[in-house]
């Protein structure tokens, strides 16, 4: 498959995960309402490229570190962490990711989530 078309199947992909998580429920964490796994979701899909490919690395004002930026105000508190693990890890599993690539993710954009993000990260174990 081209470049081009692994791109749009990826597109497809997160649109179709964000119109369903818009209806149902299982992918919420506890104390997050469904918007904020879909406003999670459409934060990472900025960082798309790179979480699938490994390339091109992100830089501090790109779009992908605004949106890492922001997924760090996100998770504030102990509990919002934990949400914001969660949703991440659903989407781990859903589209299995560069796991290199989503692990350095914060790092390139100078942020810390107070967590790895990492398919074998529990987020029930996450403080503060």
């Amino acid at each position: 498959m081209g470049s081009n078309t692994n791109n749009i199947l990826l597109a497809i992909l997160v649109i179709t995960l964000v119109s369903w998580s818009a209806f149902v429920d299982s992918t919420t964490a506890p104390g997050m309402a469904v918007a904020d796994c879909t406003t999670i979701t459409a934060l990472i899909s900025a960082c798309s490229s790179f979480v699938t490919y490994g390339l091109p690395d992100p830089v501090p004002g790109s779009p992908c570190c605004i949106a890492m930026t922001s997924l760090n105000s996100m998770a504030d508190t102990s509990d919002n962490r934990r949400g914001v693990c969660r949703c991440l890890m659903d989407l781990i599993t859903t589209y299995n990711p560069n796991a290199t690539a989503i692990a350095t993710l914060p790092g390139f954009c100078g942020v810390s989530l107070g967590f790895t993000i990492d398919p074998n990260t529990d987020c029930e174990y996450i403080d503060s």
